[in-house]
């Protein structure tokens, strides 16, 4: 039985060669039938239009990409210096890094009859204010301090470059939610 394995090798791989002979003699044929075929004409390449420059001649008219004409925001200065501002010049105090919803009264404390609160700030560090001290991100200044709150008049952009003051409140914990 050992001996039919070489003998159908030897008897198939004769016949497998002749065949791939004869496929490689018809793609010879093929290949010489296209190369004696005359070349296809290419088509031209197409002509680029160039476009017809134009002047900009609109100096006159507003700037699409600037937010408002010179007459408007010398408008909008005028009637922003007449309003509230913040003092560009005042020293900035400490609590004023942190956003004001971050800050909470924890209490206060009276020295020689002047109150002052306890604020806690977002990393759990209790400062001691008085009123006319500043704090929150948008120029906030106490205006008065309770047992239970404390009041602060915020500066906040009114969005047409000046200024608006708003009203805000730090308020004692209720002590009656909490436990």
């Amino acid at each position: 039985m050992r001996w039919i394995k070489p003998l159908m090798l030897a008897v198939v791989a004769p016949v497998l060669l002749v065949a791939c002979g004869s496929d490689k003699q018809n793609l010879e044929q093929w290949v010489a039938e296209v190369r004696s075929r005359p070349p296809a004409n290419i088509e031209p390449i197409p002509s680029i239009n160039t476009p017809e420059p134009v002047i900009y001649d609109a100096y006159e008219l507003r700037d699409p990409f600037i937010r408002q004409q010179q007459a408007e925001q010398a408008l909008a200065s005028s009637s922003a210096s007449d309003g509230p501002q913040p003092d560009p010049d005042r020293r900035r105090e400490f609590l004023e890094q942190f956003p004001l919803d971050t800050l909470s009264m924890v209490g206060t404390i009276t020295i020689d009859q002047q109150t002052f609160g306890l604020v806690s700030d977002a990393e759990d560090t209790i400062h001691r204010v008085q009123a006319g001290n500043y704090l929150g991100q948008n120029h906030g200044r106490i205006l008065q301090i309770t047992p239970v709150l404390i009041e602060v008049m915020e500066l906040v952009p009114d969005g047409t470059d000046g200024w608006m003051e708003r009203e805000a409140r730090i308020a004692l914990p209720d002590q009656n939610r909490q436990g």
